[in-house]
């Protein structure tokens, strides 16, 4: 076996409790409960060895890591361990108090979320009264002098913000602005009818973006592009099992926070084996490093050195097979498989590989996902547009969602 390289990046995920209910959330339908979370003790060896491993730095995510009471130790245990720690928060929960404790014990940035710049509409894709406590919680990193990363998830409701959104961003003071079009995983999955972006509403959002970019040098704006309407795949997280990796609440390992959802994976958890081993020769992780498993066209590729066949948790999503190409890229046999609202296309732009490898190691190594919401019992209808936004916030905070959220939030926990 060719000798695998460690990995850059460790996406923590302390819990999957959250004070939101996005619809766009990528976390799993199946939320990890707070009684069975890794304790104090055992998130300190995880960041021990992957310290040990070659990780330089970690990203503290969740769900609402804020939600941890343990929040200052894990700080502190990531920081003994000689990572890079980033705090990845919906904002809510957050005091000059409890941003001091962190600081103090070794906090180096905070990524902060929004779902849009006008308040009320931030507040029905956030399902919660939110949009003061982020705006505080701006204030508090610029005055901490923390690295400041401001994170949007785009989708049908906030694309014709960009503008506002980016102005918002160099209000509040952000470092970096990353403009994230959705992943349709977990829950977006199960929202994707009303979340799919109406035709133009992306190349108009791009556009705004590299108008701010030709007018500012800072912040740094950073477009995450779609690649279900750019017909090109995206390497999922760098390459599967190539520069990161992921620990669920429950310690269960993970080459990207999606691939819970494949099946016969058969993930290893740090409680069971040491993360060196899970990195090396498990084979989850293994499973689909370098070429010998790809298919046709990617096999004969040119790009499977930069996009290894995109994004195996979609392959499998839309085709049923993880070992199929990634519908997104337009060489795919099932590319017609790629679930567009509308099939214009035209006006699309399609990313280069530099440009393509770019993103995927900005996604990789600095910005993992923002807080988690939950389930819906059906898919919102497509038509009209106003109705389809209402009935998507309807369902999302529906009795499943807040059951989902009850179970999680009300198991105890660390």
């Amino acid at each position: 076996m060719t000798a695998v390289e460690p990995p850059w990046a460790l996406l923590a995920e302390l819990t999957h409790a959250c004070p939101l209910r996005c619809g766009y959330c990528s976390n799993p339908v199946r939320l990890i409960g707070r009684s069975v979370e890794l304790g104090s003790g055992e998130w300190a060896e995880v960041f021990r060895q992957a310290g040990e491993l070659g990780v330089v730095q970690t990203h503290l995510s969740g769900g609402e890591p804020l939600l941890r009471r343990d929040l200052p130790e894990l700080v502190a245990a990531a920081d003994t361990a000689g990572l890079h720690t980033q705090l990845v928060t919906s904002g809510v929960g957050l005091t000059e108090r409890r941003l001091a404790g962190l600081v103090g014990a070794g906090l180096r940035g905070v990524q902060l979320s929004v779902q849009h710049a006008e308040p009320t509409a931030a507040e029905r894709i956030a399902g919660a009264h939110s949009f003061a406590a982020k705006e505080r919680a701006a204030g508090l990193i610029r005055a901490a002098g923390l690295p400041f990363g401001l994170n949007v998830v785009l989708h049908r409701g906030n694309l014709d913000a960009v503008e506002e959104l980016i102005a918002l961003g160099v209000a509040w003071g952000a470092d970096r602005i990353e403009l994230a079009n959705t992943q349709y995983h977990g829950w977006a999955a199960r929202n994707r009818a009303a979340l799919l972006p109406e035709p133009g509403q992306v190349e108009r959002a791009r556009e705004t973006v590299l108008r701010w970019r030709r007018r500012l040098d800072e912040p740094e704006l950073v477009w995450v592009a779609p690649d279900l309407l750019t017909g090109t795949a995206k390497p999922c997280m760098g390459g599967w099992g190539r520069i990161s990796l992921t620990v669920a609440p429950d310690g269960t390992v993970l080459p990207c926070p999606a691939a819970a959802t494949l099946p016969g994976l058969d993930p290893p958890n740090v409680k069971d084996r040491r993360l060196a081993w899970i990195w090396r020769e498990s084979t989850a992780f293994n499973a689909y490093r370098g070429e010998s498993w790809m298919r046709e066209p990617c096999r004969g590729c040119a790009l499977r050195t930069t996009d290894f066949g995109g994004c195996r948790c979609q392959a499998y999503a839309l085709t049923g097979d993880a070992r199929n190409p990634d519908p997104a890229c337009h060489h795919a046999p099932d590319h017609h498989l790629v679930p567009l609202r509308r099939t214009s296309t035209a006006a699309t732009h399609r990313e280069t590989p530099a440009e393509t490898r770019r993103e995927a190691r900005r996604e990789a190594l600095m910005e993992p996902p923002g807080e988690p919401r939950r389930e819906v019992r059906r898919e919102a209808p497509v038509e009209p547009p106003g109705e389809v936004h209402r009935q998507a916030h309807r369902e999302v905070l529906g009795e499943a969602h807040r059951e989902a959220h009850r179970e999680v939030l009300g198991e105890g926990g660390a």
